[in-house]
């Protein structure tokens, strides 16, 4: 039964609001736009309010429940848990004189030294890599992602902003 100041949608179209005005055969309806359209009361549902209570402590409960399911305890580890290596692109951490190379030059380096010391890491079965490489133009940063693209069982992201600002891109290495 459908009563004034009930909340109400339009079968088959795209009409809810308030019914403002009754008859035997029809309602009128105000849409939240102040819009008034009269329709036939066989066409209108009446839209009930969601009695939903949440608490946000059983939220947080239900969240830590549902992580923890089916781990051992051998696997409680977090992926924070696993140590890190910094591997720091900063040119004038790879050379002591850079006064004979181009740009070309020492970005080629920059990206050797970050595929050798990547294939060193996959060899040595570690997860976990953060490469510096500075923030300036973004030349590094998006050459290091095309070469991060094409190890299928990495994962690359920003690193950490309070440790590393936005200079640095952390790899995880998923072992099989």
């Amino acid at each position: 039964m459908i009563r004034l100041g009930d909340q109400v949608e339009v079968l088959d179209d795209t009409i809810t609001g308030k019914v403002v005005q009754l008859s035997s055969e029809f309602v009128t309806i105000e849409d939240q736009d102040g819009f008034r359209f009269e329709v036939s009361k066989t066409e209108v549902v009446p839209i009930k309010p969601l009695d939903i209570q949440i608490n946000a402590d059983d939220v947080r409960d239900k969240i830590k429940t549902d992580l923890n399911l089916g781990k051992t305890k051998s696997s409680q580890k977090s992926v924070r848990d696993v140590p890190i290596i910094e591997i720091d692109l900063h040119i004038h951490e790879l050379v002591n004189n850079v006064k004979n190379m181009s740009n070309f030059d020492m970005l080629n380096l920059q990206l050797d030294t970050a595929r050798h010391r990547l294939e060193q890491a996959i060899k040595s079965r570690h997860k976990r890599l953060v490469f510096i490489h500075g923030v300036g133009e973004g030349v590094l940063k998006q050459e290091l992602e095309t070469l991060f693209r094409r190890y299928d069982h990495i994962d690359f992201y920003d690193a950490d902003f309070k440790t590393y600002g936005y200079g640095a891109t952390e790899v995880y290495i998923y072992q099989s």
